[in-house]
């Protein structure tokens, strides 16, 4: 008799274990809204996956969102066409999205996208990787093929999840959706490693000390799952304990075309449930076909309402308005009134730390890299994880008969700002010049078509940098604006203005962070109309006293 199938981790908790994508599935709706709010304006200042999400759900539910957006649909979901090639693109943001963003996978399939398993190091559809570290490089093409320094190190990272984090236990209730013994664990965990760093996590684990310097250094270059994690190590080790809680570095997908076909799809979708709106309505059509421009200031109305003026003096004055930007932004390009939040939440707000990313892409002729070397008999390129300046190198396989796409280099923190100052040219001689040091015998020049496409996030005035990275001691910070949406306790003018982005979330640099929040957003300005949820499809906000996060004493 074969065993049944264990059910999937899902990014379910921990901090707030609530199930969104069976509140997005169930019949009932989000909600309903009294008949006098229909058709209110709600407006939604970027145009991101949040922001996009936010707008289309409250659509459905018979508001108006009107969209500013500074820069293009999608925010950092930016999938950049190479000239002249149909479909072939570089992914400048988010490019892998692990099978337990079931929320997010849940618009992805509203939207008709494809996907494919993504060429991460050792990813079962990866067909091989090197390992080049003090330019010694290593070819493997299955796990089982590491030498015993990797797999040391490996093992070692499993037994410290173990012994110090409950890591299995964690994913059997995640797996369960156990609120209770999820919150069990988490609570226990939060107040001990809150104000310990990645770093501290990994050195002082009993399996790391009985091995050597070298074993840390290896894992911090090398990692697993996504790769070398030594750029995350001054990042509190909560972040990390939820990335791999969650299978967020497993089972990694991209997008057929560009995962920017999926918010620009939400804005063209017409839904068939929907109220209020004539059916086919979409919020390109309640948008007169384009977001508003750039929002410079945010302020409190005399008469309560919450007043957003655009770059080019435009004043409007809403009900309610959902802010996705990152938050740095509501300091230093929008001037937005200081009583609109608490203090304390505009500490936690000024004091969210981005991270830097730089990535550099080129199309190629086809996937050479799948040919042979006669003498070895091994592929003649692989995805490659090194010490050197690209540091993570990905191969993209479109087809045999399409252009391949390279990512030469992903890097972040001190690596990408080695990238900054640099033009593309440099940027692409510099990755082929590593590169050439693992591979000296493929000419990866010869197979280059059309022009290379580079981002520095940290570059971007609309951005100031890739996602959030939690530093020891954030937790509070994570807290308040994540419990934000939560406003019946607000004094009154604080209400009315509410938050989302990964960066309000539990799960940085996840676009799974940005429908959650985008969906908690949604309830709260639901409620903000007078609205309610179903009794049968209780929202985020209804179950909030049972499910909140921990609340560490100031």
């Amino acid at each position: 008799m074969t065993a049944p199938t264990p059910p999937p981790v899902t990014i379910f908790g921990p901090d707030f274990p609530f199930p969104y994508d069976d509140w997005l599935r169930h019949p009932a709706g989000l909600g309903h809204l009294p008949d006098h709010a229909l058709g209110a304006e709600v407006a939604i200042v970027g145009a991101g996956m949040a922001g996009i999400v936010a707008a289309y759900e409250l659509m459905k539910l018979g508001l108006r969102p009107v969209v500013y957006e500074s820069r293009r649909l999608g925010g950092r979901l930016h999938s950049e066409p190479f000239k002249g090639a149909d479909g072939v693109v570089a992914e400048l943001g988010g490019m892998r999205f692990p099978k337990s963003s079931r929320s997010f996978y849940h618009y992805l399939d509203l939207c008709g996208l494809d996907t494919r398993p993504f060429p991460n190091p050792l990813a079962p559809d990866t067909p091989s990787t090197v390992i080049d570290l003090e330019g010694e490089p290593v070819y493997v093409e299955r796990a089982s093929d590491l030498p015993p320094m990797l797999r040391e190190v490996s093992e070692a990272w499993q037994e410290a999840l173990e012994q110090e984090a409950a890591f299995s236990a964690m994913q059997a209730a995640i797996r369960a959706r156990d609120v209770r013994r999820i919150k069990e664990i988490w609570n226990a965990l939060v107040p001990v490693w809150d104000d310990r760093s990645f770093y501290g996590f990994v050195a002082n684990s009993a399996p790391f000390r009985r091995l050597s310097f070298r074993h840390l250094e290896v894992f911090g270059q090398v990692g697993f799952g996504t790769g070398g994690w030594d750029t995350d190590f001054p990042n509190s080790m909560l972040e990390i304990l939820r990335v791999v809680y969650t299978d967020c570095e497993e089972d990694q997908h991209f997008v057929v075309g560009g995962v920017e076909q999926m918010p620009r799809g939400l804005w063209k979708h017409a839904p068939d449930a929907i109220r209020h709106w004539p059916h086919g309505t979409s919020l390109h059509a309640l948008n007169s076909g384009a977001p508003r421009p750039g929002v410079a200031r945010l302020e409190r109305a005399p008469d309560g309402s919450i007043a957003v003026t655009d770059v080019w003096g435009d004043r409007r004055q809403f009900a309610a308005a959902l802010v996705t930007c990152q938050s740095w932004l509501l300091t230093t390009h929008i001037e937005c009134d200081e009583s609109l939040f608490s203090q304390k939440l505009w500490m936690a707000l000024d004091r969210t730390r981005y991270m830097q990313s730089a990535k550099t892409f080129v199309m190629v002729d086809r996937p050479f890299w799948k040919d042979r070397d006669p003498r070895t008999g091994r592929d003649v390129m692989s995805m490659t994880l090194t010490d050197r300046i690209t540091r993570g190198t990905y191969l993209f396989d479109l087809g045999d008969d399409r252009p391949g796409v390279i990512c030469l280099s992903y890097s972040w923190m001190s690596d990408a700002l080695k990238m900054l100052p640099l033009p593309v040219d440099k940027r692409v001689r510099l990755a082929l010049g590593a590169l050439k040091k693992i591979y000296p015998g493929v000419d990866i020049e010869s197979h280059i078509i059309g022009d290379p496409i580079t981002v520095s996030w940290e570059d971007d005035p609309n951005f100031l940098g890739a996602f959030k990275g939690a530093l020891p001691g954030h937790y509070r910070y994570n807290r308040r604006m994540f419990c934000h949406f939560m406003q019946e306790h607000l004094p009154a003018a604080e209400r009315g203005i509410f938050m989302a982005g990964d960066d309000i979330g539990w799960i940085p640099g996840w676009v799974e962070g940005a429908v959650q929040t985008s969906l908690n957003a949604v309830w709260g300005i639901l409620r903000h109309f007078g609205g309610q949820t179903s009794p049968g499809n209780p929202g985020p906000g209804d179950r909030f006293d049972e499910l909140a996060p921990l609340e560490l004493p100031d």
